[in-house]
């Protein structure tokens, strides 16, 4: 029986490294994302396990072993796809395991903008009970969201904003049909000025880097919120600390940054009406362990040769990992 030798970089929950020790054909090498070792590991390993750590031409090179690398998670700005493509080697991601959490988190952050939790807690903490006689903190219901993109998260998203009496706008180009219950627009201006909530949910593309810019956000309604849960960079963050600082919007709340951590003295940070969230959306102690557990099964499943080619974005790659799947 042969032996493979797995490199995880990041943290991944219990649930995955149990099935793969369970399995005695894998050994692990298990790494914090950014590790100064990743290259030794690297070296040795038949197949990765990613959360951050960049997978460029370097590391790729310094892989000569390397077949098979499984994302944790659905996001792959960080790996360099055409490199593996050109060594035969596919990358799977973990599929449709984060999305409800995803979901959640997005609906969580307009409801802590709309009751202004952060402010709140903040001001009885600091004994200021009168800050209720503000009576600033508004209502989801009756309001209008825009969701800019409508995939799997998207659709989720609507579900939970229409439960709460929201009105839903869709702004998705590859919007083929426009489900029951929300209305598209063809135009993401035509949104912006409607929307009381505009909530981010489309993938980081040279089209889509800083989509939500300065004339963006001034198309944007007075008093809106904005909410970005899927990639950072989809916003021009100094712009948008221009729009809060001049009152033009109510908040924003942003799990996501264009660069991660942000510095402590990144001005959006201290821009008001500002919610921060750690690029935790999917960071739920049950959707960590469907993702890990996901990852091991891709890794198990391609040396099985039964990986499930849906979950492989460089689909090019599988025609020259075909002798490579499987027990060699």
């Amino acid at each position: 029986m042969t032996g493979y030798r797995v490199a995880i970089f990041g943290q991944i929950e219990e649930t995955g490294r149990s099935a793969l020790e369970a399995d005695a054909r894998f050994s692990l090498a298990c790494l914090p994302d950014h590790a100064p070792g990743r290259f030794e590991a690297a070296a040795d390993a038949d197949a990765i396990i990613v959360r951050m750590t960049p997978i460029d031409t370097d590391l790729i090179e310094a892989a000569p072993r390397l077949r098979f690398v499984a994302r944790h998670g659905v996001g792959h700005d960080t790996v360099d796809k055409a490199a593996l493509t050109a060594r035969g080697i596919p990358l799977a991601i973990t599929g449709d395991v984060n999305s409800g959490a995803v979901a959640e988190h997005a609906l969580a952050l307009m409801l802590a903008a709309a009751k202004r939790v952060v402010d709140y807690d903040k001001a009885v903490k600091a004994g200021d009970f009168a800050i209720r006689d503000s009576f600033s903190a508004g209502e989801l219901h009756g309001k209008t969201a825009l969701l800019v993109g409508f995939g799997r998260i998207g659709r989720k998203v609507a579900a939970l904003a229409r439960a709460f009496g929201m009105d839903v706008l869709v702004f998705d180009p590859l919007l083929e049909t426009t489900p029951e219950g929300v209305t598209s627009v063809s135009r993401l201006e035509d949104g912006l000025a409607a929307a009381d909530y505009v909530s981010l949910h489309a993938p980081k593309t040279a089209r889509t880097t800083h989509l939500i810019d300065a004339e963006a956000l001034a198309r944007m309604k007075p008093g809106a919120t904005l909410i970005n849960v899927a990639r950072g960079g989809l916003v021009d963050e100094a712009a948008l600390s221009e729009a809060l600082l001049s009152g033009r919007l109510r908040a924003a709340a942003l799990d996501v940054f264009e660069n991660e951590p942000p510095a402590a003295d990144d001005p959006v940070l201290s821009a008001p009406g500002l919610i921060a969230t750690p690029h935790s959306a999917a960071f739920t102690s049950e959707c960590a362990a469907r993702m890990s557990m996901a990852c091991a099964r891709n890794v198990i499943d391609f040396f099985d040769g039964g990986l499930d080619p849906d979950l492989v974005v460089n689909k090019d790659a599988l025609a020259n990992a075909g002798a490579s799947g499987g027990a060699a």
